[in-house]
């Protein structure tokens, strides 16, 4: 059987983040599957393309999610973020 998936790692961070928004870099890593680098660099990318805002809780971060955002691929630009998220379960649960 191939090794892929429906949803791409940055998918996959959104819905850990939605899942607990003071989830770590280190668990996010594992439950993705992924490095904690690759963590903190699609971490970086949602920040820095503004569906995350990371804010400081002492030594932790935690992050807050912006579900009004489109999606980024031409075919699904008129769906937001947060309709995927519900789709999956997971929005609102925080």
């Amino acid at each position: 059987m191939a090794d892929w998936t429906f949803l791409t790692n940055h998918a996959h961070v959104l819905l850990c983040v939605s899942q607990d928004s003071g989830m770590r870099l280190r668990d996010i890593a594992v439950h993705v599957g992924i490095t904690e680098r690759a963590a903190q660099r699609i971490i970086a990318e949602l920040v820095a393309d503004g569906y995350l805002t990371r804010r400081r809780d002492g030594r932790r971060n935690s992050y807050q999610l912006h579900p009004e955002l489109p999606l980024r691929h031409p075919l699904e630009r008129h769906h937001q973020i947060g309709e995927l998220l519900r789709a999956l379960g997971s929005l609102g649960r925080e």
